[in-house]
């Protein structure tokens, strides 16, 4: 039997929950119809998974969740820390932590901000996974929403590890990264379950939390869409955690070559997200490499070897965005077009200086 579990995301700041010059709120412990926002959460998946894990940023969010749960009279639930993932924070530390500790054969992703997520979505989005790497939910005007979805377990371990070790924080990614996708429409299979799209009330802001409005958006996007890219290749996607692991030793030189073979592996197979991370990061080590042992400017030679790696990647991220283009990955197409246009702005920066690059997710 296919076991199930749901990872609860709930490390985040909640910035726009707050109130100027008022102490700050846990946004997951609000109360809302005399429960806490967490305890909502928990209830609803319970129903339809064997395993829930709570992932948290802090030892003493994990205390406090503890006590509120006790509280709740909810029990076997696990509260986990976020494993260490990237300088720049975001939810995919969360869901690192959760596939790891995880022993389901598919993980729902879904944050602690949404109250009212139906039981029988979840359950249909679980079924309708058995032949895609990611499920998750897509609006008529091509958005995603990218914290709400299904998981094939070991896969999307391996795709989290990678991106986490390349420092790329968003969650949408993991979707790129996966090639094999199911975005379920809301339009058609949701809104049949979900007439009124209460699943989509997502608590932001106090101003959410006084007036529950769902989530909607028009568009012309009102079927599923099925896309396939290719085969996923764990070894290939290791290689890349290896080279960046030699990147984060200072090690510019070997990584600059593992990625550039990781680029050339990668491309062959057509498999364009994966390659133009390969041709980013190759660019990225190569410049590195020069700032680390030159004090003066950098020479021709040395920028324009940097420089066209970035081009490269710039070149496959738009082959990737046109992949997305044919099955009308709207979205998809709109980040890669995004980390091409991020490479270029690099590329014309003619000073080279290493601290432009923090990272292709601040797009």
């Amino acid at each position: 039997m296919t076991k199930r579990a749901a990872i609860i995301l709930s490390g985040g700041r909640a910035e726009r929950f707050q109130n100027t010059h008022q102490v700050w709120q846990d946004k997951a412990l609000v109360k809302l119809l005399g429960k806490p926002l967490l305890a909502h959460v928990v209830e609803n998946v319970k129903e339809v998974v064997e395993d829930i894990i709570v992932c948290v940023n802090t030892e003493e969010r994990k205390k406090q969740y503890t006590e509120i749960l006790k509280k709740s009279k909810i029990e076997n639930v696990r509260l986990l820390i976020d494993e260490p993932c990237s300088p720049l924070g975001g939810p995919i530390a969360g869901i690192l932590t959760g596939l790891i500790a995880s022993n389901a054969d598919y993980c729902f992703t879904l944050p602690s901000d949404m109250p009212f997520f139906k039981p029988e979505i979840i359950d249909h989005m679980f079924n309708s996974a058995e032949n895609a790497r990611v499920v998750v939910p897509m609006w008529p005007n091509g958005r995603l929403e990218t914290l709400t979805m299904v998981l094939k377990k070991t896969e999307a371990l391996e795709i989290a590890k990678t991106l986490c070790s390349l420092n790329r924080p968003r969650s949408d990614d993991i979707i790129r990264g996966a090639l094999n996708v199911f975005l379920i429409s809301t339009a058609s299979e949701i809104g049949a379950l979900d007439p009124d799209f209460e699943s989509f009330v997502n608590i932001n802001s106090q101003d959410d939390l006084a007036n529950l409005r769902p989530r909607q958006a028009q568009g012309p996007i009102n079927n599923s869409i099925r896309i396939n890219l290719g085969n996923l290749s764990i070894p290939k996607l290791q290689n890349l955690q290896s080279a960046s692991f030699l990147f984060n030793e200072e090690k510019f030189l070997e990584a600059a070559e593992a990625f550039s073979s990781c680029a050339t592996q990668l491309e062959k197979e057509a498999c364009y997200f994966w390659a133009a991370i390969s041709h980013e990061n190759e660019g990225k080590s190569l410049l590195g490499y020069s700032k680390l042992h030159r004090k003066q400017e950098i020479t021709t030679e040395q920028a324009g070897k940097w420089k066209d790696s970035l081009l490269k990647a710039s070149i496959v991220y738009e082959l990737e965005a046109k992949s997305f283009d044919k099955h009308k990955g709207i979205f998809l197409a709109e980040r890669a077009r995004s980390n091409k246009s991020w490479c270029e702005s690099i590329v014309n920066n003619q000073k080279g200086d290493l601290s432009h690059i923090s990272h292709l997710q601040k797009n």
